[in-house]
């Protein structure tokens, strides 16, 4: 039996699923808003997703991620390749919404048919993803894109969890980020597939590019792939063929290596599990207001009746507490 869904929800995703474009930012909203309709959504395009190379580009603020996505873009859409562009931007503290709005990125792109660009908010998630940017990847998936750019908010350590929603992960660092060794305690060496040294007309790019694939040699996570460091220049599309021959080459590897169906199946638990948390968080609000189990269960924690560790394992012992 299939899930509820509302009748123009349904049409939204029978007309993405042939092609039309135009339900892609209505569908992404929904996902925004947290509609009831969401998981059915996700039912109906399960069947139709998996196929399209997600990449991750991350790194600091100032990196010159942007650039390099929209050099990226260009050079895909001279193959005719489809590109479907994600940016995780800062959240609005008032709105909750994407600081950075789509018309500000990417003019150049703006009008093709063969590029969706759209900003999603982090809504202050830890690790710089919420749970609706795997959502919003399965919908820009299903609507049939080959390649989705995944440009994510850069700020601090926060972006390490990049790695559990794509394929390849690009680290975008700049020259007066310092030296490999502070990449290292960033946690960056760790995730990355592609290190791009961007604005590498600058000083030390040469240097930094060194040490990196010195450390990177040094620390390589597996025998299958090792990281290649790479010098762009985004603003001046320097370096960017490299840059789009590395990012195919580590997809290859990853099917010739049976990896990626290991990452994929990775990234479902991962997500299931966040998917449980945050459902399980959500009914508990819900319910805090209606459930007079939940309420006494409140208080006692409330009043240091009882301690709230106490309390959580009291309320996921017991099956009916949710039940008004």
């Amino acid at each position: 039996m299939g899930l509820d869904i509302d009748l123009k929800t349904e049409d939204l995703v029978k007309k993405l699923l042939v092609g039309d474009i135009t339900a892609l930012p209505k569908l992404i909203s929904l996902v925004e808003k947290g509609s009831p309709d969401v998981p059915a959504v996700l039912d109906l395009i399960h069947p139709h997703t998996g196929n399209a190379q997600r990449i991750g580009i991350t790194g600091p603020p100032g990196a010159g991620k942007s650039t390099l996505v929209e050099s990226i873009t260009t050079n895909l859409r001279q193959d005719g390749i489809t590109v479907g562009v994600l940016v995780v931007d800062p959240s609005s503290p008032f709105s909750g919404g994407a600081i950075l709005g789509d018309r500000v990125r990417m003019r150049d792109h703006y009008l093709d048919q063969g590029v969706f660009i759209r900003s999603i908010a982090t809504r202050g998630a830890t690790g710089g993803l919420s749970v609706l940017v795997p959502r919003a990847l399965k919908l820009l998936d299903a609507a049939g894109f080959d390649i989705i750019l995944l440009e994510t908010a850069g700020v601090g350590q926060t972006d390490l969890d990049v790695m559990d929603v794509v394929d390849t992960v690009a680290v975008v660092i700049v020259p007066e980020a310092g030296d490999a060794i502070q990449v290292m305690k960033a946690g960056l060496l760790e995730i990355a597939d592609i290190f791009v040294v961007n604005k590498s007309d600058r000083s030390g790019a040469k240097r930094m590019a060194n040490d990196l694939r010195l450390n990177v040699h040094l620390g390589s996570k597996n025998d299958w792939w090792e990281p290649p460091v790479l010098l762009t220049q985004g603003h001046r599309n320097v370096g960017i063929d490299e840059l789009v021959s590395s990012l195919r080459q580590h997809r290859d590897t990853l099917e010739k290596t049976n990896h990626l169906s290991k990452i994929r199946q990775l990234q479902r638990r991962k997500e299931f599990e966040v998917s449980v948390r945050e459902e399980i968080t959500n009914r508990l609000i819900e319910a805090t207001d209606s459930s007079p189990k939940i309420i006494e269960l409140i208080r006692k924690i409330d009043s240091d009746e009882i301690d709230p560790i106490v309390g959580a394992h009291n309320f996921l012992d017991d099956e009916g507490i949710l039940s008004p």
